[in-house]
């Protein structure tokens, strides 16, 4: 599917605001792929379809994660987590998506996970610091992913951790795999 007609499958399932999220993923996905040699098509295609799944009802995607066999590990940690998953069954199975790549960006921007391809680092970072994003720290991220993808997912892998502790919320293993991965490739 091309762009536009991307962009217009999604528009109708999500509010306008998270609509703009979305295009600003887009549009900071794609220079992030222009800026460290990766597919613009893809990293834009994983992008617009990255939050397909977020306003969908939470029932609904527990429910699809025991139909489709998922990782049953996301079960009971809310829209949050399921959305990604079930973003990627959503992208294979409405729109065609064949590309484990795309799938596996859509899937994991939320948590991240260990052995993260530079796609799936793309399209995390890209949520993370699009232009909308205003949360303390985000410049410097952003300062961040104009220089080096690795050193960039490290930090706000770093920065989102924080955060789940500062909150005083539990952490999803696979991100804190992620950021041992990442530590653990830092320190090699």
């Amino acid at each position: 599917m091309e762009q536009s007609q991307l962009l217009s499958a999604i528009k109708t399932r999500m509010p306008e605001k998270r609509y703009q999220h979305t295009l600003g993923v887009m549009k900071t996905a794609v220079i992030l792929a222009e800026r460290f040699g990766e597919d613009v098509k893809r990293a834009e295609t994983a992008a617009i379809l990255h939050d397909i799944a977020k306003y969908e009802d939470e029932a609904k995607m527990e429910k699809l994660i025991r139909e489709y066999q998922l990782d049953y590990r996301v079960l009971g940690w809310g829209s949050e987590l399921l959305h990604g998953p079930i973003g990627a069954l959503y992208a294979e199975k409405e729109f065609g998506i064949k590309d484990k790549d795309i799938l596996h960006a859509i899937h994991y921007h939320t948590t991240g996970r260990a052995g993260m391809s530079p796609l799936e680092k793309i399209i995390f970072i890209a949520d993370m610091i699009e232009p909308s994003r205003k949360f303390e720290g985000v410049e410097r991220l952003r300062k961040k992913a104009e220089k080096d993808l690795n050193k960039a997912m490290s930090a706000c892998i770093r920065h989102s951790l924080q955060f789940l502790i500062d909150t005083k919320q539990p952490i999803f293993p696979l991100s804190l795999a992620c950021y041992n991965d990442l530590m653990n490739g830092e320190n090699a």
